[in-house]
């Protein structure tokens, strides 16, 4: 799912991917916000309630949102940075291990919100940790991708279909086969996102915390996934 690039990559992959990482995505969404009061996938409503404190004096909140913005920046910054380093000289990698960091942060966050103590600081702490996490996942899976698949926020995805689906009306009978591809693609993204975080929202009352260990669970999943004929050769060696 990751691995393939270029011409290699197809629809497939991309569904696949989609649905994994939007399941992810909405699951860590609405878990943050049960834990932290604080959306962690994506920076739209933080630009918002960034501009409000401002616009109130409210200077040390300001500060503490304008961090978060660019923890999701610097995220995305990082996995691409990374990505790109070690694509010169482990192709197979280059995307193994963003995906890697984004799964320790995800047990960072389950294992101290499990085990510490509850504060302000804390939930500023661990939120921050998610929105880096959430702006690496959206930077690899955008860069794979050629920037056709992205999880972590809906806006641009309901913009999207809009537009498929009127285009439906005016396409012939070949470019309504391409536009079915898309609308479905978006549309899984869209679906999964959601039940992604009404599971979310299940667990968390259950399992508190460790339910951003399960998120982390799901991308251990695809690496293993991505690297089954090396996790192969490596079972058939022993």
């Amino acid at each position: 799912m990751l691995k393939h690039q270029g011409q290699e990559r197809t629809y497939q992959h991309n569904l696949k991917l989609a649905v994994l990482l939007s399941t992810t995505a909405g699951l860590v969404n609405i878990a943050g916000f049960y834990s932290f009061t604080i959306y962690t996938t994506n920076v739209t409503g933080h630009v918002a309630h960034f501009a409000k404190e401002l616009s109130e004096g409210n200077f040390y909140f300001a500060k503490i949102i304008a961090l978060w913005m660019l923890l999701f920046f610097l995220g995305a910054f990082f996995s691409n940075l990374i990505s790109k380093a070690i694509t010169q000289k482990s192709p197979n990698l280059a995307y193994t291990i963003p995906i890697f960091i984004e799964i320790i942060l995800l047990l960072c966050v389950g294992y101290i919100g499990e085990h510490y103590d509850y504060s302000i600081d804390r939930d500023h702490f661990l939120a921050g940790c998610l929105l880096f996490a959430m702006g690496m996942q959206n930077a690899i899976v955008s860069v794979v991708s050629g920037f056709v698949v992205r999880t972590t926020h809906l806006t641009g995805l309901f913009t999207d279909l809009g537009i498929e689906l009127s285009q439906l009306f005016f396409s012939s009978k070949n470019e309504r086969n391409e536009l079915n591809k898309k609308i479905v693609l978006h549309g899984s993204i869209v679906l999964m996102f959601i039940l992604g975080g009404i599971i979310g929202g299940i667990l968390h009352h259950f399992i508190g915390y460790k339910v951003f260990i399960l998120a982390a669970s799901v991308l251990v999943v695809i690496l293993i996934y991505d690297n089954m004929n090396n996790v192969m050769r490596f079972f058939q060696n022993k």
